[in-house]
């Protein structure tokens, strides 16, 4: 397939899909980014980031150099060697699997699918999508997958906010629809990753990826669930932790938090658990540990309401500034942010509340916009609640000029007025 355009097409430009796109375009591989909202579109095309992880500075340079390029049109698609699917996989208000987004796009690709081209799908769901959702409908075209066109699930694993392992470095999983599927993708990802990961077949890839966030939310939930103990006893969970990670060996450490956020780890392992269903399986252990997960932000509230009644305080009435509302450090996603949660818990309880962070200017939803972190505002208040612990945050400002702070990260130095989780 020769063609002067883009040799890859990425569908998504969103927080998985852009970061890849640039992968490749930085390794010289021309990309085509296609999106459905048109000021995604226009920003890329404009050189402006509108991801963290993707500086404008870098993306710039690659679109001057026609290396990236953005539309909405679906018909440019029929040119390129390989399509990437990014689109999201949320789950619906039941808690099941919304594949919408995803099934849209092989219906669309359907319609201009070329011999030999290579299709992987890179949204994390159930196993047995790629063969069972995206084939038959490629297939659509009249194409068959394996023999005429190229089918595979690769999943991103992409951390926001990390740059000790990137899109380039983080080793990738590679599982298509035959052998020869799989070595056409694995030389694809090749040439823009460093490290390339080939398994049997794509329900191998996609278990892969629901294990590994499975994995983090199981152990967050066990140690959440001992925070939890650790307080009705009297025990700093925190000094705990750290003792048990000096033994070398058989240990990890986890550390407890306010729940889980972001687009992963709290929609992830549902999508495990729905598909068990079909196996007659309930999957208590996994659900438990959502459960637990999603239990924390009322603990916290009750934690902040314990410190409060402390000074002799309601919560009615209280002042309480909430320090970052993004899921995790160093993001502005607020995606499953439990931030959010422990708002709406501290405001239905009569709480005045105000939050800041750098990174997220405004919550629409809730009225709300960042206020600068100074003397002026930290001393206002009745109650400081730590919730996001970003970087350029000035925890010994925060603790000298708080009359009360609840720490639900273990950041701010110890102090008289210092509450933790």
């Amino acid at each position: 397939m020769t063609h002067d355009g883009p040799r890859i097409a990425v569908v998504g430009l969103g927080y998985v899909g852009l970061p890849l796109a640039m992968t490749f375009a930085e390794a010289g591989v021309s990309v085509l980014g296609l999106d459905t909202v048109q000021s995604k579109v226009n920003a890329v095309n404009a050189g402006d980031s509108y991801i963290e992880d993707v500086p404008s500075e870098r993306l710039a340079p690659l679109v001057e150099a026609g290396l990236i390029q953005a539309t909405t049109s679906w018909d440019r698609v029929r040119w390129v060697e390989a399509v990437l699917i990014c689109l999201p996989t949320p789950l619906t208000e039941n808690r099941e699997p919304d594949l919408s987004a995803v099934v849209g796009a092989a219906e669309s690709l359907a319609q201009r699918l070329r011999p030999g081209q290579l299709v992987v799908l890179e949204s994390t769901t159930y196993p047995g999508t790629t063969r069972e959702e995206l084939a038959p409908r490629l297939e659509r075209s009249g194409l068959r997958a394996g023999r005429d066109f190229h089918l595979a699930f690769s999943p991103e694993r992409v951390d926001p906010g990390r740059e000790d392992w990137t899109t380039a470095t983080t080793p990738k999983v590679v599982g298509g629809l035959t052998p020869e599927c799989t070595e056409r993708a694995a030389r694809l990802y090749g040439e823009a990753c460093e490290t390339i990961v080939t398994v049997s077949s794509p329900e191998v890839a996609e278990m892969t990826k629901l294990l590994e966030n499975i994995f983090r939310s199981v152990n967050i939930a066990l140690v959440n669930e001992l925070c939890v103990l650790c307080d009705r006893m009297g025990i700093a969970v925190w000094e705990i932790i750290d003792a048990a990670s000096t033994k070398p060996f058989g240990y990890m450490p986890f550390r407890p938090g306010p729940g889980l956020g972001g687009h992963c780890i709290p929609i992830d392992p549902f999508y495990l658990t729905w598909k068990a269903r079909e196996f007659d399986l309930h999957t208590e252990f996994i659900e438990l540990a959502g459960k637990v997960n999603s239990q924390m932000p009322n603990f916290c509230v009750e934690k902040v309401v314990r410190a409060l009644n402390s000074e002799r305080r309601a919560l009615n009435g209280s002042r309480v500034l909430i320090v970052g509302v993004a899921y995790k450090a160093n993001v502005n996603d607020t995606r499953e942010s439990p931030a959010l949660r422990i708002i709406d818990l501290l405001a239905g309880g009569g709480a005045e509340i105000t939050y800041h962070d750098a990174h997220v200017p405004s919550l629409p939803t809730r009225g709300l916009e960042s206020v600068p972190l100074d003397v002026a505002t930290l001393s206002e208040q009745d109650v400081t609640v730590v919730v996001t612990a970003h970087d350029d945050t000035d925890w010994d400002l925060v603790v000298a000029n708080s009359s009360l702070v609840v720490d639900l990260r273990n950041v701010v130095p110890d102090a008289p007025s210092v509450w933790r989780l």
